[in-house]
């Protein structure tokens, strides 16, 4: 299995109607074949010294491999979601682990 683990800052003027669109084009990457299992979340109410509670949104996918990963990479769904999202990105930071 590869876990891709995604954590976007949303900049700080973007709308309520713009997360929810965000939240939906994020939940649109189910689709994509390569996709075994995903969560989409934001953060939890926990308050520790080592938890980040930063970000806007997280994104957990599991592919069965790296070969199902670089499919993911180069699919429509996924390159029409940065096309139409990435101006609402302050910051981006992906975690990839086998």
């Amino acid at each position: 299995m590869l876990a891709h683990h995604v954590l976007f800052w949303l900049k700080a003027d973007t709308t309520t109607d713009q997360k929810d669109a965000f939240r939906k084009g994020v939940e649109s990457l189910e689709k994509i074949e390569s996709v075994k299992t995903y969560h989409i979340g934001v953060p939890s109410s926990i308050s520790r010294a080592v938890v980040d509670t930063t970000y806007t949104f997280s994104l957990i996918i599991f592919f069965e491999d790296l070969a199902g990963h670089d499919v993911y990479q180069t699919h429509p769904l996924h390159l029409a979601f940065l096309d139409e999202f990435r101006s609402l990105f302050e910051k981006v930071i992906i975690y990839d682990s086998l």
